[in-house]
């Protein structure tokens, strides 16, 4: 099988010739391309031949055009600080949105324009061009929460989520209308799946989640859903509390964090979830050992069932050892469903 043919076997519940890899790298990829990570998220052409390095060196079963949380904010005029060999960042300092009223002039950004926006769709496309069927090719957009976030300031949304809720259910579905056209000029661009990065989600209660975020994020998965792509759910941090929610929003492939544990999401969620991760990326991934990796994924592969893809909690970090990552894919090579 291909990794593409991997991969969406595993979400339509087939049978694979074994585990499918998806592992997260961003810095890791730029620094096998070496390029500098200032580089890597401002020119999808870096981007896309550091992904594709990164693939064909550890075999991994598809490519993304994930680099950072700030494209959408940066298009939409928001203030992004950028740094030579580091991740972009929003400047929470100066929200885009710290005056609320500005929400209501707030305009979609024109995606056929030079931008952040358009590099990610260019970077899929160069993606797709360059793995053909091989692989599969990821687009990723950010969830609602942590989209309102990056635009009103983390701190203020979460007083704006009792304070102001009327004006957090506006900004929500404003976030929603942008990732979803965000989504689909991926797809048209040639992405087989869309991730959905909702870190924020992970910082609020059940009862937050349920009553302003798993609308929204249900609606976006099914707006992808309905231009024919595949649905990943990263939400970082610890989702215990919020996992069954997670597993109704029918997304194809359900990312848990280390502080989340699979055997917990496999019964909030029930059978048929397929599940990614949940090993620590630094304690287990980046500085364990190849034998400790192996133990960790058989643990995780124990408690997740059949439904299962080989990869760490979140992203793999910047300076693990090569060794440590081909444990993965050895794993992932030597087990099947």
């Amino acid at each position: 099988m291909t990794g593409r043919q991997r991969i969406l076997a595993m979400i339509d519940g087939q049978a694979v010739d074994h585990l499918p890899l998806m592992p997260i790298t961003m810095m890791f990829a730029a620094d096998v391309a070496g390029e500098k990570y200032g580089t890597y998220a401002r020119d999808h052409r870096v981007l896309a031949d550091a992904q594709f390095r990164t693939a064909e060196a550890f075999g991994f079963d598809y490519v993304s055009a994930i680099s950072d949380p700030a494209r959408e904010v940066a298009d939409l005029g928001g203030a992004v600080g950028w740094f030579e060999d580091q991740p972009p960042a929003v400047v929470e300092s100066r929200a885009l949105l710290e005056d609320k009223s500005r929400l209501a002039g707030l305009k979609l950004p024109d995606m056929t324009r030079d931008g952040r926006m358009r590099d990610r769709i260019e970077a899929v496309r160069l993606l797709r061009q360059k793995v053909g069927d091989d692989r599969v090719v990821e687009g990723w957009v950010e969830g609602p929460c942590a989209m309102a976030a990056d635009l009103r300031g983390l701190n203020t949304l979460m007083l704006d989520f009792h304070d102001d809720p009327d004006f957090v259910a506006q900004l929500l579905d404003f976030v929603v209308t942008m990732e979803t056209a965000f989504a689909e000029a991926q797809v048209e661009a040639g992405a087989d799946v869309i991730g959905v990065g909702d870190a924020a989600a992970s910082l609020i209660g059940p009862r937050l989640y349920e009553t302003f975020i798993v609308r929204r994020e249900r609606q976006l998965v099914a707006a992808i859903k309905a231009v024919g792509a595949r649905v990943r759910l990263h939400i970082c941090g610890n989702t215990r509390k919020i996992v069954g929610g997670m597993g109704t929003l029918g997304c194809d492939i359900v990312d848990l964090d280390f502080p989340c544990p699979i055997h917990e999401a496999r019964s909030a969620m029930g059978p048929d979830q397929v599940l990614l991760g949940n090993l620590d990326p630094v304690r287990v991934v980046r500085d364990g050992t190849p034998e400790s990796i192996g133990r960790e994924l058989s643990r995780c592969f124990e408690e997740a069932g059949s439904r299962y893809i080989v990869g760490a909690g979140c992203e793999i970090p910047r300076g693990t050892p090569e060794a440590n990552l081909r444990a993965l894919a050895d794993f992932a090579r030597s087990h099947r469903t």
